[in-house]
């Protein structure tokens, strides 16, 4: 079978390398969910966004480091050696990219989480907030209201 593509796609070889990249360094809500409820040891994940934001809601097990504040900060939050997975409000942000980077930078192995916390929230996952631990419905459009995964 023969696809027309306006840009051909790449060789296997350089296609498996490029996803193999990308997987190294990003993540999803599910996969997040289930090392966090798996305890996965030296896992720290980072909420980057503002005080008002994570006053608002976070990942339950998250802690709090504003973008701005890892360069100065994260030897006082994160352990030496920890892997960290970073996140912010959505795809719509680049905050959780930018916070990976100075992970990255200070000498961290990381990963940014796609979807950030509103994917996190759309698909029903617990979110902590002022009055305790909560759960918004299922967004049907990203993901299965029957499973936590999507299987894929």
């Amino acid at each position: 079978m023969t696809f027309s593509f306006a840009v051909p796609a790449a060789d296997p070889a350089t296609a498996a390398a490029h996803f193999s990249a990308r997987l190294s360094v990003e993540t999803d809500v599910s996969d997040v969910y289930a090392d966090l409820s798996a305890r996965t040891p030296a896992l720290v994940v980072v909420d980057t966004r503002g005080v008002a934001a994570w006053t608002q809601g976070h990942l339950p097990g998250a802690v709090h480091l504003p973008t701005a504040e890892i360069a100065t900060h994260a030897a006082e939050v994160v352990p030496a050696g920890s892997s960290v997975v970073t996140y912010c409000w959505g795809p719509g942000c680049n905050g959780a990219t930018r916070a990976a980077l100075e992970f990255a930078r200070l000498g961290f192995r990381v990963k940014e989480m796609l979807g950030g916390f509103e994917y996190w929230a759309r698909e029903g996952l617990p979110v902590v907030t002022a009055s305790g631990l909560t759960r918004r419905p299922v967004d049907d459009l990203t993901a299965p209201t029957t499973t936590i995964t999507c299987d894929c």
